[in-house]
This record gives structure tokens, sequence and C-alpha cells, in this order.
């Protein structure tokens, strides 16, 4: 009876820890990435600048117009007909879903800083965990202003130079859409930021790519959205299959979406 008592034993010992490791391993194999790219659909138009070289309306020439502000609300790429700053995101997501790694921001803070006058960067995320630091690399002052719909609005002057920062005090929830960030000293200056309760959200580069990564397996709908369009697509079906990598290619979005007026053009 006690060899065998012991025989049970030690095989309840070795089987003990097989549960956990098949959850592991099944966490591991659970989440997936999405890729693709937003691609400007008709002739690529190419913007005036928001203030040229030198131009006495930006009140400082000297640091505000040294050189032409390109027109950041549509940024293609002629070659590829990438576009720049588009938001792609969930809406939601349970939190028991996120994957572990992701489930606090690696950076409490992120920064949003201001050079020549202009935003830096255009658009943002910022998770609900962070905190936004603004800073200014210019010799004149600025001020930062934002618009939210459910969170308290800031507005405070960013004196020049200060490379220390003024911090914005962390969102209480999130917000259903990008909000607009102003400078209403110098009215051309604008950014938008995407608050957001999760890891699933990013922003298009250079070339209108985007990649979101670990989603959690399973079909979703995300939202697509450029400030002078706003929905680009309120819902872009994806499938996130476990251990891949889903390319949804290339996402046409038609020119005359974005409402580029004549007087706007070159």
């Amino acid at each position: 009876m006690l060899t065998r008592f012991c025989i049970r034993l030690m095989v309840a010992v070795l089987i003990a820890p097989l549960p956990s490791l098949l959850t592991s391993v099944q966490a591991a194999d659970g989440y997936g990435d999405l890729t693709g790219r937003i691609v400007f659909d008709g002739d690529v138009p190419k913007l005036l600048p928001k203030i040229k070289k030198n131009d006495p309306a930006a009140k400082l020439p000297a640091c505000c117009a040294i050189k032409d502000t390109v027109n950041d609300s549509l940024v293609i790429n002629p070659k590829n007909k990438g576009i720049q700053h588009v938001f792609v995101y969930l809406k939601k997501v349970s939190k028991g879903d996120i994957h572990p790694s992701l489930a606090e921001s690696k950076e409490p803070e992120v920064v949003f800083d201001q050079k020549e006058c202009v935003f830096k960067p255009h658009s943002l995320i910022v998770r609900t965990d962070q905190q936004v630091v603004v800073k200014s690399d210019d010799n004149v002052p600025h001020n930062t202003h934002t618009y939210p719909i459910f969170n308290d609005g800031v507005n405070f002057i960013v004196a020049p130079n200060d490379r220390v920062g003024i911090k914005v005090p962390k969102f209480a929830m999130k917000e259903p859409l990008p909000m607009q960030v102003k400078c209403d000293i110098h009215a051309w200056m604008q950014a938008y930021w995407l608050v957001i309760d999760h890891p699933y959200a990013t922003t298009t580069n250079a070339d209108g790519e985007f990649t979101i990564e670990k989603l959690p397996a399973g079909d979703y709908t995300f939202v697509v959205w450029q400030e002078r369009v706003g929905y680009v697509d309120k819902a872009l079906a994806a499938t996130i299959k476990a251990g891949a990598k889903t390319d949804l290619g290339e996402i046409k979005a038609a020119a005359a979406k974005f409402e580029v007026k004549a007087d706007e053009k070159e």
C-alpha cells in the first residue's frame, strides 16, 4: 500500500505543473498581429503650406516661418499614395483578453513637443495609464488647448525652450474619437490625440502602413479615422488568427472624402 501511495504521489507531483504549462502555451498561441496600408485613391493633391517662409502673419517669422510649414492635415506619400496620421483602433476590448505583456503601458509618459511652430507628433496615442508631458523646443511661447468630449480639457502656456515640460493630468476615461489639440497663439498649429484604455490602437506611418500587435484571436471591426474625413471606415473587418499575421493589404480611401478645396492646392 505504501509503495502504491508513493507512486501515486509522484505521479500527482509530475502532473500538477502540466495545466499551467498548457495554459501558457495556449495563451502564447492565442494572439496574432494585424497589418495594412491606408492609400489615397485618386490624384495626389499638392497642398499649399500653412505658413510660407518669412510670412509676417506668423508673428515671429524668425521662429515660426524659417521655412514653409507643411499642411499636416493631409500628408500623402507621392510615391506610393500612403496616407500618414490615420488612426486605426478598436473601440473597446475586454481587459481579460489583453495580452499580458500589454496590460500596462511600457512608458508611463509620452512627450508632446513643438519645433518651428509645429506640434510633434501630429498624431498621438495616449493610454489612460499614461501621462502627456508637453515640451517646447521653440524660443517663443506656445499654448496647449485640448478639446476632449468626456475628459476635462486643459489650456496652458508653454514657456519658450521648456525642455522639462508641463504634465497634463492623466485622463479619467477613454475618448470615442481622436481629439483636437490647438495652439491659440499660432492658429495653424493643431494635432490630434486618441485617448484609449487598451493597447490596440495606432497611427499610420509615412507610407500609410500600420501594425497592431498581439491582438486576441477572433473577429473584429476597427475604426479608421482621419482628421479631414472623420470616419474613413467605421467598421473595418478583420479576423485575427492565433500565432499568425493578418495583412489587410491596401485599404483605399476615396479622394472625394477628403474635400480638398481649390484654394488649398498649389
